[in-house]
C-alpha cells in the first residue's frame, strides 16, 4: 500500500470505520511482511495480526488499562505498559483484563520520569510505534520529547490534531481541530507549520486534498485582528502552492467554515467555506475551548454517544495525549488514529527514498 494508496482509500467517515481501517492497515504491514515476525503476541481476540506496539507512559491508570485492553481486543494495538510492574499487574488483575495481563509487554520503571526516558528510548530505537500518555501531566511527557537526548525530534514542530463527528452537513464525517494542545501563540511561520501537519493527518484518513479552513472571528481581513491577517498570508501561500493540492484558505468564521448556508450568506464561494474537513486555530485557548465544546457539549445533547481522537505529531513516533477525563473509548479512538498517521508517515518515507 503506497502512500497515495492511504490518502485515496475510502475518506473515513466515522470512528467505526476509524477503528477498522487501523486493522485493516496492521493486517496490510503483516502481509508485506512488516515488522517482527509473527508471534501469539501479534493476535488480539479479534485475530488481527501484526499491530503496532503502543507504549502506555506510566500505565497505572484505570481508564488508560481499559482502552489498552480495547486496542489489544480489536487487534488496534499491542500494548506495553511502563510503570511499577507489580503495580501494574494488580490493577489490572483487580480489574479482570486477562488478556492484557497475558499478551501486554510489562516495562518496570520506578517512576512517571524514567517511564517518560524509557518510553522515548524504544521509540527512538524502534521498539516501540505509537507514544500514549498514562497517569501523567502533558507537561511532563512532552518535556520529556523534546530534550535532544530523547531522540524523538525530527526538526518538524510538534503540533495536536483532533477529530470529532460532525453531522451539521447532514451526513456523520471526521473534522479535525488545530491545535489546541500544544502551541500557546504559534507565530506565521509555526501556523505553517500546523497546516502541513493537518493536511498529514486528514491525508492518512483519506482525504487526499483535504480542505483546511483559517479560523478567526470575522472571515474579513482586518489588522485590529492579527489572526485574520496571518490567515490572508497563509491562503497565499496555499495559492503559490506550498501546500500542495490541499485547499487552503481563510479567515472564516466557524459558522461559514462549516455550514454552507452561512457561506453562501455571507458571499464566500471558495470550495473550503462550508465544507471545511480541518479548523486550524490562532491560538491553545480557542483550540482547546472548541475541542472541548465540540466533545462534552455534543456528548450532553447527543444522549453520550459524541467520541473524539487526536494524535500530536512531528515526533519520531505519534504522541497520544487524550486528557485524562476521556473516555477508553476516545483513547482507543486514538490509537486507531495513531496507527493510521504511523502507516501512512512509513509509506511516505519509503516513497521519498525511492
Amino acid at each position: 500500500m503506497s502512500c497515495m494508496d492511504l490518502a485515496g482509500a475510502a475518506v473515513i467517515r466515522n470512528f467505526e470505520e476509524l477503528r477498522s481501517r487501523a486493522r485493516e492497515a496492521n493486517a496490510s504491514a503483516a502481509s508485506a511482511g512488516v515488522g517482527e515476525e509473527a508471534t501469539s503476541a501479534n493476535f488480539g481476540r479479534c485475530g488481527a495480526p501484526k499491530a503496532k506496539r503502543v507504549a502506555v507512559v506510566w500505565a497505572e491508570d484505570d481508564v488508560a488499562l481499559t482502552a489498552a485492553a480495547g486496542a489489544l481486543a480489536c487487534g488496534i494495538a499491542i500494548p506495553q505498559l511502563l510503570g511499577e510492574a507489580g503495580k501494574v499487574r494488580a490493577k489490572a488483575q483487580a480489574m479482570g483484563l486477562e488478556e492484557l495481563l497475558d499478551v501486554a509487554e510489562f516495562v518496570d520503571v520506578a517512576d512517571a520520569a524514567e517511564a517518560v526516558r524509557t518510553a522515548c528510548r524504544m521509540a527512538a530505537a524502534g521498539e516501540s510505534d505509537i507514544l500514549l500518555k498514562g497517569r501523567l501531566r502533558t507537561d511532563e511527557l512532552l518535556h520529556g520529547l523534546l530534550v535532544r537526548e530523547s531522540g524523538m525530534r525530527t526538526g518538524r514542530l510538534l503540533s495536536d490534531v483532533l477529530l470529532y463527528e460532525d453531522d451539521l452537513s447532514g451526513e456523520r464525517r471526521l473534522v479535525g481541530i488545530t491545535d489546541g494542545g500544544l502551541n500557546v501563540l504559534p507565530t506565521l511561520d509555526q501556523k505553517r507549520q500546523i497546516v502541513l501537519n493537518a493536511i498529514e493527518v486528514m491525508q492518512c484518513i483519506g482525504i487526499a486534498r483535504p480542505r483546511i479552513a483559517l479560523m478567526s472571528a470575522t472571515e474579513a481581513v482586518t489588522e485590529a485582528i492579527p489572526s485574520t491577517v496571518d490567515a490572508a498570508a497563509l491562503t497565499e501561500m496555499g495559492a503559490r502552492g506550498e501546500f500542495g493540492e490541499a485547499r487552503v484558505f481563510g479567515p472564516l468564521a466557524l459558522d461559514n467554515a462549516l455550514l454552507l448556508s452561512a457561506a453562501e450568506a455571507k458571499g464566500i464561494t471558495n470550495p473550503v467555506a462550508g465544507r471545511a474537513d480541518c479548523l486550524v486555530v490562532p491560538n491553545i485557548e480557542a483550540g482547546n475551548l472548541l475541542g472541548k465544546a465540540v466533545n462534552y457539549l455534543r456528548h450532553a445533547q447527543s444522549g453520550g454517544t459524541s467520541q473524539c481522537a487526536h494524535v500530536v505529531v512531528g515526533a519520531r513516533v505519534p504522541v497520544l495525549i487524550p486528557s485524562r477525563v476521556e473516555s477508553a473509548e476516545d483513547k482507543v479512538n486514538s490509537m486507531a488514529l495513531g496507527v493510521l498517521f504511523q502507516a501512512y508517515s512509513m509509506e511516505k518515507r519509503k516513497e521519498a527514498r525511492r
